[in-house]
């Protein structure tokens, strides 16, 4: 679109930002609780709430919390939460059973948001690095990660998520084929109303120290993830992995990371206008934390200003820590 324009002084911009009123009433990109999921990290207990260090105003949270969480998040607006398991090392195995155990951490945890807040949709996370003992996101095999039959598992894991009562699977292992092979055991579990929210574009990131920190993969992880990571220099490969997991069967697709691939999420956009998500990861919360704290940046207005920096690449919500504490501002 090629916009017309008069010559000043017919044409004045600034008469449409004078006022608040006026700045409201031409907004091209808003911002709203129906927007954001708020990713939620849970450990075994009861009445835990144990602070991430590398995450400050996060906390793991016991499945009693975690509860108690969702229903917050339904009195504030948000339509979602994302749960994420801190697994007890013992249950960290080259097997990676604990991941499609039906009374693992994030099952359990679905079971207990469903009934504490019915109205809240669950999102889950697979991927095997919170029940691998090598800290990766498939099966190691002599150095290698191995992607048939890790794609095998994580069928399983998924399986048992929607078993438990999950509404969104969410995919973040970036194995080749996942998801036609998630999509056709969900339908033949009889599970076809389960969306797929892939992590289409999952980039190798460093900006995902903090998250690592928070779910215990940190000290686990053995090398890299450059071999199913994509590469941060590349966008067209971004494109062509978004087409394939809608061909295989997603019914929304995530970059991630966010604002560092914000590029990304307009291409995606505009070249398959599909329902179309990101991830502010841990990283980019834990800078504009931290330059708050220092008071370098005012925190409400950068992390709002990053929040609506989503909408404007075309996203339709974002996965952020930020959820409930945007959610309060825009709630007034």
């Amino acid at each position: 679109m090629k916009p017309t324009i008069a010559p000043f002084p017919a044409a004045r911009p600034r008469r449409t930002r004078r006022t608040a009123a006026l700045r409201a009433l031409v907004r091209e990109s808003r911002l709203s609780t129906d927007d954001l999921i708020w990713p939620v990290f849970v450990r075994d207990g009861e009445d835990v709430e144990q602070p991430v260090p590398s995450m400050p105003g996060v906390s793991r949270l016991s499945i009693d919390r975690v509860a108690k969480a969702a229903r917050e998040a339904e009195s504030l607006g948000i339509p979602a939460i994302c749960l994420f398991p801190y697994t007890d090392p013992a249950l960290k195995t080259e097997d990676c059973a604990e991941a499609w155990n039906p009374d693992n951490l994030t099952n359990r945890a679905i079971r207990a948001i469903k009934t504490a807040a019915p109205g809240i949709a669950v999102m889950t996370d697979v991927a095997l690095d919170p029940y691998n003992i090598n800290g990766h996101d498939g099966y190691v095999v002599e150095g290698e990660i191995v992607n048939d039959e890790s794609v095998t598992a994580l069928v399983r894991m998924a399986l048992a998520q929607a078993d438990a009562g999950a509404d969104i699977i969410g995919p973040s292992d970036m194995m080749d084929g996942r998801i036609g092979a998630i999509r056709s055991a969900l339908e033949s579990a009889g599970h076809k109303d389960v969306a797929i929210l892939s992590y289409a574009a999952k980039y190798a990131s460093a900006f995902y120290g903090p998250f690592r920190d928070a779910v215990g993969a940190s000290g686990a992880l053995k090398g890299d993830k450059n071999t199913y990571q994509m590469d941060p220099g590349n966008s067209d490969e971004a494109l062509r992995l978004v087409e394939r997991d809608l061909a295989e069967g997603a019914d929304m697709i995530m970059v991630k990371p966010g604002m560092p691939y914000l590029d990304i999420c307009r291409r995606a956009r505009d070249a398959f206008g599909v329902p179309t998500f990101a991830y502010q990861v841990s990283g980019e919360y834990a800078m504009l934390k931290a330059a708050a704290a220092n008071g370098w940046l005012d925190g409400e207005k950068v992390m709002l200003e990053s929040l609506l920096a989503f909408k404007r690449a075309g996203c339709d919500g974002v996965l952020t820590y930020f959820a409930p504490e945007a959610a309060r501002l825009l709630n007034g």
